[in-house]
């Protein structure tokens, strides 16, 4: 799973991954202040298996296990500010794009507060929902330049040749089928025109990789009102989701975690001073306590939550070598917990755990019930699961 950080320049895209991922990366009040794309990984916490078990603990790899909170790493990449005609290579648009094409799903950073335009220079209540739409018209056009680059492969031919053409992208046969069928198009001898392969994209990009809109700088004074009104005029036409953020607050409350003025885990909706603070530094503190409260949190990473849960329909399970004590060959409890998509079957969890236990598989069981199950059977979110398998 890789999730891809977007939106036009100057929005606060690397100060948010820098919020998520607590990596430093160069972040300025002007356009293009990133080229070359930022990697990192953020953790989402979900609760541990262990506590629902009675266990007095777990042996996470890494330690990633605070507090009954089980820490799992999410892989993150921030591109640089994408302008309008970008998928016909404005301001490097091709590149920054194509900088894209393995994402699973994307975070779009917006000027909630309306103070810089698409190209990223200073405006005035400048609209939420434009560029909202801008960002979808240049991904759907980028698609469908490439569509069009690739047609010759698929030409006369069906939905194989096409998903061969599209195979970088990740887009899976259901997900071509299912645009087509939008557009209205037919996959048998493709013979489609320029506005059918752009309208064919557009149902590809609406009904494929998920996205949430970041609605940054929302401690701005008014902006959350705005942030609201938005969402409104965006769900009449799409079910978009737009969540208020602050990444700057995010990244002072971590950095104010690491010097322990006070104790904060990301996410929450609140924080506790306890370290030693001067009168303007509790000031500051206060206004983003008041912010939070009422935001339910920055808002940073419950953009991330939920494109992971609920856009991507990821759930975690625990894959273990005895289901008795719930350890691996090494006597560790509950070491590894993997994301994996809605409807997993104990076989497919094999194959993402090692190739060669897919190839070898004779079954798995449920370390919860005991209960032998089969290559099929469908896992739920915190499934502690054995997988069966021989020479």
């Amino acid at each position: 799973m890789l999730i891809g950080i977007i939106g036009a320049p100057n929005k606060g895209k690397s100060l948010l991954f820098s919020a998520l991922t607590s990596i430093a990366v160069p972040s300025a009040d002007y356009p293009f202040t990133t080229i070359q794309p930022n990697q990192g990984v953020a953790m989402l916490t979900v609760p541990c298996a262990h506590v629902e078990m009675g266990l007095p603990k777990c042996d996470a790899r890494g330690g990633h296990c605070k507090n009954g909170l089980r820490e799992i790493a999410v892989p993150l990449l921030d591109v640089a500010g994408l302008v309008p005609g970008a998928n016909t290579g404005r301001g490097m648009g091709n590149q920054f794009l194509d900088d894209l094409r393995t994402a699973d799903g994307f975070i779009q950073v917006v000027d909630a507060a309306g103070r810089t335009d698409l190209e990223g220079k200073p405006a005035s209540e400048f609209p939420i929902e434009e560029e909202v739409g801008f960002l979808k018209a240049e991904m759907v056009g980028w698609l469908a330049s490439i569509m069009t680059r690739n047609a010759a492969k698929y030409r006369y031919k069906g939905i194989n040749e096409l998903a061969e053409s599209l195979s970088g992208l990740g887009y899976s046969h259901g997900e071509l089928a299912s645009a087509a069928k939008e557009a209205n198009l037919s996959l048998e001898r493709i013979q489609w025109s320029d506005e059918q392969i752009g309208e064919f994209a557009k149902h590809l990009w609406a009904g494929g990789k998920p996205m949430i809109v970041a609605a940054n700088k929302a401690d701005v004074q008014g902006v959350r009102e705005r942030v609201k009104i938005a969402a409104e005029k965006i769900n009449k036409h799409t079910s978009l989701r737009l969540i208020a953020c602050s990444a700057m607050y995010e990244h002072v409350l971590q950095k104010a975690a690491k010097t322990g003025a006070i104790r904060y885990t990301s996410g929450a909706d609140d924080f506790e001073i306890i370290g030693n603070v001067d009168a303007q530094q509790k000031e500051a503190l206060e206004r983003i306590r008041e912010f939070v409260k009422i935001n339910g949190g920055t808002g940073v990473h419950a953009a991330l939550r939920e494109l992971v849960f609920s856009k991507l329909g990821m759930m975690v399970v625990y894959p273990v070598e005895d289901e008795t004590h719930f350890t691996d060959r090494k006597g560790m409890v509950l070491p590894d917990a993997l994301f994996v998509p809605k409807g997993t079957t104990a076989i497919e969890l094999a194959g993402r755990v090692h190739t060669d236990l897919a190839k070898s598989f004779i079954g798995a069981v449920d370390a919860k019930t005991k209960r032998r199950v089969g290559r099929d059977h469908t896992l739920q979110n915190g499934d502690i699961i054995k997988i069966v398998a021989g020479r």
